[in-house]
Parts: structure tokens; sequence; C-alpha cells
């Protein structure tokens, strides 16, 4: 069974840590404790926010909806001072990786639903029958197509995924491997062309906007989405 398939028993706050302070201790030393602490307290949050990633994207999976009370309960715990600052960091990250926009359809009671941004719906199946939207990474592909004329080489894409810690032969967290998920399986999708450079020896390659791409959404909602 998927970690994720039962977020209420996986899910635990990493609470906050304590840094007990001695009142003999030296100025200094107190400074040294404060700023253990100030660690310890943006250490929480990281795993905060990867708890909430997760919980979201489960939800997201199961087309479920869920709240902020409920996110309170099962996520955040003893920990929903913190709400505003997790929500947010952890919504922005699942626009700008995974593509899934997370919009509020009851503003009183604070309910949620999680859906693909710009009408993208590409998932690439992993291991275990389970899908990890990949939608945020194929936005940044296909603007930096735009950016280049509507074609780039590949040695540009692979620069610029690089920087963002997907590799060319290394397998990643949560794209796999980028080379079979541009070349082949959002090829097929529809959503990539990857064509030989015409004319080019020894042969360069380059990708376009497949077609299936254009029929999803459109270059002035990629560049609104990226501004």
């Amino acid at each position: 069974m998927s970690e994720l398939s039962k977020p209420e028993e996986d899910f635990h706050d990493p609470g906050e840590a304590q840094c007990p302070v001695n009142v003999q201790l030296l100025g200094a030393e107190a400074g040294v404790d404060a700023s253990a602490s100030a660690s310890s307290l943006t250490e929480a949050l990281k795993e905060m926010k990867a708890n909430l990633i997760k919980f979201l994207l489960f939800k997201y999976r199961a087309k479920e909806l869920t709240s902020q009370a409920e996110i309170l309960k099962k996520v955040l715990r003893d920990n929903q001072e913190h709400f505003p600052v997790v929500f947010s960091q952890a919504s922005q990250c699942l626009e700008l990786v995974c593509g899934v926009e997370v919009k509020e359809v009851d503003p009183r009671e604070h309910i949620y639903i999680m859906v693909p941004n710009l009408g993208l719906t590409c998932d690439v199946m992993l291991s275990g029958g389970q899908s990890m939207p990949k939608a945020g990474l194929l936005v940044l592909i296909l603007s930096l197509i735009m950016r280049n004329g509507d074609r780039t080489p590949e040695e540009k894409v692979w620069g610029a995924l690089s920087r963002l810690g997907v590799c060319v032969g290394s397998v990643h967290c949560v794209f796999g491997d980028p080379r079979t998920l541009l070349t082949h399986v959002w090829v097929q999708q529809g959503y990539l062309e990857y064509r030989q450079v015409p004319y080019s020896y020894p042969a360069r390659y380059e990708f376009l906007w497949g077609p299936w791409a254009y029929v999803e959404t459109s270059k002035q909602e990629v560049m609104a989405f990226l501004l």
C-alpha cells in the first residue's frame, strides 16, 4: 500500500524543537541557542510543508475535496498556528512543480479542491499504479520552447532542467527518468515533438510543442502562468 493511502496515520508533526537555556549561560551562548532554535523551527516548517504536499497529492489522486479543518486535524495537529505559512508554501510548490492548483471552493468553510492548472492532464504512472502530476515541469519546457522561436535544441532543455536538479542519466524522485519522460512518454501523449534537426551531422535533436499541447493549453496561458 502506498505511503499516501492513509494520510491520517502517516503524517506526523515534527513538533517544535525545544531549546532549554540555562539561566547561567553567557549572552553569547544564549545567542547560539536562539539560533539553533530558529534553525529547528525552519526544519520543522519544511517537514510540515512536505507532509501537506503529500496529503494534498493524495486528495488530488483520489479526486476528493479537503478543508482547513481536515488539514489542521490530520496534518498540522499541534502546529495549527503555522497553517497560513505552510499552506501558502505547499500550494505554491504544488502549482510550480507538479502543475496542480489548490482552489478554494467554499470561502466560508475553507474547502479546497486540487485541479490541474492550464487544463493539462498529463500524469505519468509510477510503480504500484500510483501517479504523480508532471504538468508543472511540462509548462516550463513549453515556455522554454516558446522563448526560443517555437523550437529548442535538446541540449538547451537538458541544461535548463539540470539547474532544477532534473538531470539526464539520473532518476528523479518525482519525475523519474527525465529522458524517457520527455522523449517517449510526452511524445507518445502528444505534448511534445522530438525530432532531428534537418541536415545536422552529427545528428542533433530539438523539442517542439506537440499537437495535444495546443489542444489543452495555449501560448497565452503558458505565459500568464509564468508571469
